[in-house]
């Protein structure tokens, strides 16, 4: 029989927890497999954990979780749910219900025919006008310049055989981009769509300047070519300024020499100076992905951990003594 893990990042989602627990059940109750839900608190400061506590109480033969010492993240939540899981696919899902549980179903249905990842595509349904035209900008544009491709819709929501589970694992860079990661470890891969469902309850987490920081790391975590353009900028300018300076030297002895542009110079230096920034910037962004990766800290630290070998009382005794000993568990 076929064991499936589900892997739930959760961030202050008390307001939902307890209803994506019990929609979530009611599919894979009537679905002939195993199963366990693997939910990760990523250092919420609201209930989270409390209820996670006690979901584990009410299903402890199905249930995970781990509680982070801080907030690392969805990145560092999804990679600790898959070090988790035990199962043959793994499936992981948003806490917030706008990953329908229903589509469960249809994802072992393409898992069956034998494809490794099975991929939920949403719509744009519900999203505001701008937001949309943004993202399809974006992934038009960035699809020409990194080494994988991304498609507009496609997210975190997926089925995964095991074998792509270790693959993920197997890849050891502190800066993760998931959605970059998912296709570069390739598989036989396949998508479907599905209608974009509202939040049940809480607050989405991704405002626009969180949002744009994504984008960015999708841009350079799979490329170095923004570094190339430096170059061939470089070479570009410095042939512009030759032809420049050909172009006096050619009006100089013509015409003889004429009152020096003011504004030509101004727009000059600004442009320049606006072109070096922005190279310097994007070889420190490379800089400072260099600079974490070198240090090897771990992505996450644990604070608590229930499983179904430790059940959540055993839990609860193994953070008290790993609080007296000072140390985190």
């Amino acid at each position: 029989m076929l064991k499936l893990s589900l892997v739930v990042p959760c961030y202050n989602e008390e307001a939902v927890v307890d209803r994506f627990d019990s929609a979530t059940r009611a599919v894979l109750d009537g679905l002939p497999i195993e199963y366990e839900i693997c939910y990760v608190d990523d250092g919420s400061g609201d209930q989270t954990l409390a209820k996670l506590r006690l979901i584990a109480e009410q299903h402890p033969h199905a249930t995970r979780y781990v509680s982070f010492s801080r907030n690392f993240g969805k990145e560092a939540g999804m990679l600790a749910g898959l070090r988790e899981t035990t199962g043959d696919a793994v499936i992981i899902m948003d806490a917030d219900l706008q990953h329908p549980p229903e589509l469960i179903s249809r994802m072992l249905e393409l898992h069956e025919l034998g494809h490794d990842q099975v991929i939920a595509r949403r719509g744009r349904e519900g999203d505001r006008a701008v937001r949309s035209v943004l993202s399809r900008a974006y992934y038009r544009a960035v699809n020409k310049w990194i080494d994988v491709e991304l498609t507009d819709g496609v997210g975190d929501f997926r089925l995964i055989s095991r074998p792509v589970v270790e693959a993920l694992l197997s890849l050891p860079e502190y800066n993760r981009f998931s959605k970059g990661l998912f296709s570069w470890v390739g598989f036989d891969t396949v998508s479907f769509d599905y209608h974009n469902a509202e939040r049940e309850a809480g607050e989405s987490k991704w405002r626009f300047g969180a949002l744009l920081n994504y984008g960015m790391d999708g841009l350079v975590s799979f490329n170095n070519r923004p570094l190339r353009i430096a170059i061939w900028l470089g070479f570009t300018l410095a042939g512009l300024g030759v032809l420049y300076a050909v172009w006096i030297t050619v009006t100089a002895m013509t015409y003889g020499v004429t009152l020096p542009g003011y504004v030509t110079l101004v727009a000059i230096i600004v442009g320049l100076g606006g072109v070096q920034m922005v190279m310097l910037g994007l070889i420190g962004e490379y800089i400072g992905r260099i600079y974490y990766e070198t240090k090897r800290r771990p992505h996450f630290l644990v604070k608590e951990r229930c499983s179904p070998a430790l059940g959540t009382a055993d839990a609860q005794d193994r953070r008290q003594q790993g609080l007296r000993r000072g140390k985190v568990v």
